[in-house]
């Protein structure tokens, strides 16, 4: 999702964080539920919103971090490294190497 949930569920999450005066934005790794952009949060990463910041410009520097968030967050599903805990995401260690 594009924005640090809890912030800016729904669309249009990067002119709400220029309008919002933000110093950060970013995006947001989360298990899906039935409530909007409200699972639990996998990862997220963040970038700075500038004084001259569009919805344009914010928007292409979210993305390329979301280029890097989306793969790491990936690799953990499919490691088996994510567990859910009372609504939060914890991340498990790398499972060791078996011998054969």
């Amino acid at each position: 999702h594009p924005s640090l949930l809890p912030l800016f569920p729904g669309l249009g999450t990067h002119q709400q964080a220029i309008d919002a005066g933000e110093k950060e934005h970013g995006a947001t790794v989360h298990f899906v539920t039935a409530e909007l952009d409200h699972g639990p949060i996998v990862a997220q990463a963040r970038v700075p919103v500038l004084p001259d910041d569009t919805e344009d410009t914010l928007s292409a520097r979210v993305l390329v971090e979301e280029h890097k968030l989306y793969p790491y967050a990936v690799r953990l599903f499919v490691e088996d490294r994510l567990e859910i805990d009372n609504g939060d995401v914890r991340i498990l260690a790398p499972a060791e190497p078996t011998s054969i």
